[in-house]
């Protein structure tokens, strides 16, 4: 019996829609792992693509597994890459593993931890790129928010890595702000990409956060400017001005992101 998480995408046969709680958390089509249904997994691919050439063997690190859609499309576009993903969930790894197998020799290995102790356990310039995009229900964790877990991603990336960051939030954006507040205080250059809707305030909704030497802004700003459906750019002094001195959270006054005032939703 199919776990009840997995729903069937039946307008595209054997896809499937990773479903927490009544949010929309993951799509994954395992005979298409360039086909990204999420907008702003589209976003993400934006970074990685401008960051790492395709076809260059990279070492990521997944925070947060649902339907390892990212790490199918890096698997498919860069052969031979090394990757790991923490997803605490064994349960929902097993159910999406049984009706969408990882490819063989993919080289991604799935473990069942979360991303704190896992990027813990991870030795110094261990990896050229960390993902995080990892939530409970349809909140991200307070822990993936505050300044000694960006020290701890800043440890293991190499001198010219990457961190891109999924968060949820709505204008003014006072967990968004401060969360970006504390990337920036480990890494530069820092992008934050959204929805014009989103950024001026009219929707909850998406921020796709990248951090590190190998991030190119004029490259993302292309990039947006080019997609089928419009997304903004933020860097230099417009990051700056749309942080407003926001104060980084702490491990003591570490706060979850904010819950959408309609409830459990859809992220794309």
């Amino acid at each position: 019996m199919t776990d009840p998480r997995l729903v069937p995408d039946h307008e595209r046969p054997g896809s499937w829609m990773v479903r927490v709680d009544g949010t929309d958390q993951s799509y994954v089509d395992p005979y298409d792992p360039t086909y990204l249904e999420f907008d702003y997994v589209q976003r993400v691919a934006d970074v990685i693509d401008t960051a790492f050439p395709v076809g260059q063997r990279i070492r990521a690190v997944h925070v947060g597994g649902a339907g390892m859609t990212l790490p199918r499309y890096i698997a498919h576009t860069r052969a031979t890459s090394a990757q790991i993903v923490f997803e605490p969930d064994e349960s929902l790894t097993a159910a999406v593993r049984e009706v969408a197998p990882l490819p063989k020799h993919s080289g991604i290995k799935v473990r069942p931890s979360d991303g704190v102790a896992g990027v813990m356990a991870l030795g110094d310039d261990y990896v050229d790129l960390v993902i995080v995009d990892a939530f409970v229900g349809a909140r991200v964790p307070a822990a993936l928010g505050e300044v000694t877990w960006f020290a701890q991603v800043r440890r293991v990336i190499g001198a010219a890595g990457v961190m891109i960051m999924n968060l949820t939030d709505q204008a003014p954006f006072h967990y968004a702000r401060r969360v970006v507040a504390g990337i920036a205080g480990q890494f530069a250059p820092v992008v934050v990409g959204a929805e014009p809707s989103t950024l001026k305030g009219r929707r909850f909704g998406n921020l796709v956060v990248a951090a590190g030497q190998s991030v190119s802004g004029a490259a993302l700003v292309r990039r947006a400017a080019a997609a089928y459906f419009p997304y903004r750019i933020l860097d230099d002094l417009e990051l700056d001005r749309w942080l407003g001195g926001a104060r980084p959270f702490t491990a003591d006054d570490a706060e979850a992101s904010p819950m959408p005032l309609d409830g459990p939703t859809t992220f794309r």
